[in-house]
Formats: C-alpha cells, sequence, structure tokens
C-alpha cells in the first residue's frame, strides 16, 4: 500500500481536493498533510478530508518532508504540493507503478511545462559537471516524487530550494534505480524572476555540497570556475530583463522604515498606554480594534501628531535607497495600518510616491477619535487573501493602479500584518523581525537596521 505525504502552509483552497484525489487511487490507505503551522483553515480542512494531519517541528519544506516520512506506516511513499488542482488523473499510478512492479525504487515526475529557468542555466549544467548519470533528467527539480521508504530513511533533507535536488542526488548515491515519468500537463507557477537569484544560489548549493561529500577529489578549481561564469551569466540576464519591468517597491511603516511604532510613542508621550494594551488584548476584531485605538487620540491637534512621527528615527539609509530604486524604475510606497496623516507625512519625507493607510479624521485640525478604515483594505471578488482585512487587498489596488504585475512587486515588513502581503508578492522581504513565520514565509531576511541589501536584488 501507499502513503500520500503532503506538506502545506495556508493551503485551505487546494487542499481538499488534493487530499481526495490521493484517496481516490485504490492503492493509497493513507494521507498525511505535514502542516507548516498554517494560520488559514488548511487543518481543519484536511482532517475533515480524512488525511492525518501532522504540524511540523520546524518550518521548512524539508522537515515537513522528512516528518512525514518517519509518521509514514507504509512501504511506498509519495509526495505531492498541496497547491494543484487539477492533478493530472493518473498521477498516483504513473508514478507508483514502476515501485510496484518492482522496476524501480524512486520516480520522478516531468510534466508538459518548458523546463524551469534556473533548471536549464544552473541545475543541468552543474549536473553534468559533478553528477553526470543524472543530466538526463528533464526536470530534476520536480518536487512530485515517488519511492521506497527505505531509501527516503537515508536521505539528507535540506529546508530550501535545494531540498528536490539533494533528494535526487542523494537516491543516485544509494544505487536506487530512478526513472522519470511524464504525467502529462500541469499547471504550476513560475518563480517571479526576482526570486530566481535565490533559488539559484539553493540549488546549486545543494548539488556541490552533495558533490564535495561524495568525492572531493573529483572536483577540479577549471570546473567550479565554469560553474561560476554560468551563475554570472544568469545573473547578468535577470538584472537585464529588471531593467525593462514596470515594478514597484513597498515598504511598512512602522518598525520597518520608522525604527519605532507610531502608536506606541504616541501613547507613551500621552500617557495612555495601559488603554491602548486593554484594546488590545480585548479580544475584538481587527476593525473594532483600530477604531477603539483611533479613540485615544481625541484631542491631538495635527502639530502634536506629525510631532510624534518626527521623534522616531528613520532607518538611516531610507532616502537614499528610496532614491536609487526610483532611478532603477520602481514605483515606490508605502502601505500601513497606522494612520495616512503619518504615512503622508513620512513618504514626503524620504521621497516615495503613494501611502495608503486608515484615514484619521480631523476637525479644525483637531483629531476627532474616529478613523475610516478604507475599503481598498477589504476584501473583494478578485481578492487574493481571504482574510476580511488585509493589506494584500491595498498591494492589489496599488497594483492595479500602476498596471503591475504581482510578480513584479517587492514587499518589506516586520511583523503579523505584513505576513500575506510577503508571502503574495513577488519577493518578499523581512525586516529585521522576530516573528518566525514571517522570516520563513520571506524570500529574503534583513536583520540589520538599513535597506542597502534590498538593492542587490532589486
Amino acid at each position: 500500500m501507499v502513503t500520500v505525504i503532503i506538506p502545506v502552509l495556508n493551503e485551505a483552497e487546494t487542499i481538499e481536493s488534493v487530499v481526495k484525489f490521493a484517496f481516490a487511487n485504490k492503492h493509497v490507505s493513507e494521507v498525511i498533510v505535514v502542516d507548516d503551522k498554517s494560520f488559514d483553515d488548511t487543518v481543519s480542512i484536511a482532517s475533515a478530508a480524512g488525511a492525518k494531519v501532522i504540524t511540523s517541528t520546524k518550518l521548512g519544506k524539508g522537515a515537513s518532508m522528512k516528518e512525514g516520512m518517519l509518521c509514514a506506516t507504509n512501504d511506498i511513499l509519495i509526495f505531492l504540493d498541496g497547491d494543484i488542482n487539477p492533478y493530472p488523473p493518473n498521477t498516483i499510478c504513473d508514478l507508483t507503478n514502476p515501485i510496484i512492479n518492482n522496476t524501480h525504487d524512486f520516480v520522478k515526475a516531468t510534466f508538459a511545462r518548458n523546463a524551469g529557468r534556473v533548471t536549464e542555466l544552473v541545475a543541468k549544467p552543474l549536473l553534468n559537471i559533478l553528477f553526470p548519470g543524472l543530466s538526463e533528467f528533464e526536470q530534476p527539480l520536480s518536487g512530485m516524487i515517488a519511492g521506497r521508504k527505505q531509501f527516503f530513511e537515508q536521505i539528507d533533507f535540506y529546508d530550501d530550494y535545494g531540498v528536490d535536488i539533494g533528494i535526487l542526488i542523494d537516491m543516485y548515491l544509494q544505487k536506487a534505480r530512478i526513472t522519470e515519468v511524464n504525467i502529462g500537463y500541469l499547471d504550476n507557477k513560475s518563480k517571479p524572476w526576482q526570486a530566481l537569484g535565490k533559488m539559484s544560489k539553493e540549488v546549486s548549493r545543494a548539488i556541490i555540497q552533495k558533490a564535495m561529500k561524495e568525492n572531493k577529489a573529483k572536483i577540479n578549481l577549471e570546473e567550479l570556475q565554469s560553474y561560476s561564469e554560468i551563475r554570472d551569466q544568469m545573473d547578468f540576464a535577470i538584472r537585464e530583463s529588471l531593467m525593462g519591468l514596470d515594478k514597484i517597491a513597498i515598504f511598512d511603516m512602522d518598525n520597518t522604515i520608522l525604527r519605532g511604532r507610531f502608536i506606541d510613542t504616541c501613547a507613551r508621550l500621552y500617557g495612555f498606554q495601559k488603554e491602548l494594551i486593554n484594546i488590545r488584548t480585548s479580544g475584538a476584531d481587527s476593525a473594532s480594534i483600530t477604531k477603539n485605538i483611533a479613540k485615544l487620540l481625541k484631542g491631538l491637534d495635527l502639530s502634536q501628531v506629525l510631532a510624534v512621527a518626527d521623534s522616531i528615527p528613520l532607518v538611516h539609509d531610507v532616502k537614499e535607497v528610496v532614491k536609487e530604486l526610483k532611478n532603477r524604475g520602481y514605483v515606490v510606497g508605502i502601505i500601513s495600518d497606522s494612520y495616512d496623516v503619518v504615512t503622508n507625512h513620512i513618504k514626503t519625507k524620504i521621497g516615495a510616491d503613494f501611502s495608503l493607510a486608515n484615514e484619521l479624521e480631523f476637525s479644525k485640525s483637531i483629531a476627532t477619535g474616529e478613523v475610516k478604515l478604507p475599503s481598498f483594505f477589504f476584501n473583494h471578488t478578485e481578492s487574493i487573501c481571504k482574510h476580511s482585512i488585509c493589506k494584500t487587498n491595498a498591494v492589489q489596488h496599488i497594483l492595479q493602479h500602476y498596471n503591475i504585475s504581482i510578480n513584479n512587486a517587492i514587499a518589506i515588513g516586520d511583523g503579523e500584518n505584513d505576513l500575506c502581503m510577503i508571502k503574495h508578492v513577488g519577493v518578499g522581504v523581512s525586516f529585521c523581525s522576530s516573528n518566525e513565520l514571517l522570516n520563513y514565509l520571506a524570500d529574503r531576511q534583513i536583520t540589520s537596521p538599513r535597506f542597502e541589501e534590498i538593492l542587490e536584488f532589486a
């Protein structure tokens, strides 16, 4: 019998169909969904569909794959992605038949799509140098695989983009009988241009580390220099392509552009810290919390509000980085759950193009204690996020305004409210964040309070 293992993170929309698809195969007796601490309804939906759900002890696809393997009770394992719907009807049969018939020990899926850019520019050339026996594989980075558990138990699972190529190499080094099967057409999304650098680095690192561990003597300086040239050419091609795109860079404000939070600083200066804590811990919905916090500002005049904003230091290089991003063709702006009077002020200080935030009301330059939550934060029929209020909706709003693809967007944030935005854009950047999930979801992490690292991939 067969166990299907599905690593997931926030796949509520598709996980039910994937689980049911797996159980529809007569050989599948067990489906394990390994959840990476999703914050949507993935877990409950997967459980209701009949899957065994476990929570991964460590964030990362590799860790989820290993833990699913350890919990599997069958000898034959299949790994599927949780965000694909539909799968070609014969996917599971195509992957398992060579193992059930005892002609092969490990099967890797290929499908009707041109091989990816990292595959052609990095993985294949490097495999040809270091593991020529694997150079014939069309899609060595494919993550849909099947194999015998006894072989997976000897695998070193990477936690990054290198996990799939690492598994293929480890199977090869174990002398497993390997084949590649075409499962048909699959709607598998390509990575945005900006993410390719990270992916190519992690894939190449996995291949080189496996080769070094296997036999250092076979790797010579000339071969690695050839690989380095390949990487340089890929980086050049990516940057050249980026120059011609319409692009956008979106910054959070609190604890990102500002080295502090506006409302926390205001509470400290005007003595309503206790009231602020009580509102935040009330258990109310986000809209009610936003409105109740605004009441604490009643009576402050415009100059006092702006003085609070000015008292919070900016990240020291933000103006220079914004200027350079604009020189490179980026539209640059702020999306914040703070107040527009503050974000507009900061926008002007740093030279950004736009700001989107809640609208704090004033009467004769005095805050009334009322706030309007703009419609662009709310869920709508075209929303890619299911939260009723989310920054991702504001991202979609501004992208439509400038007619820019979400794959050509960079978003930089630090906290829980930035999670969806960071996940959905082309390149999500966590900035000096202590949020473990945000750091995992982000394509890039910046750990020092400066933005210059953005220019390395923008």
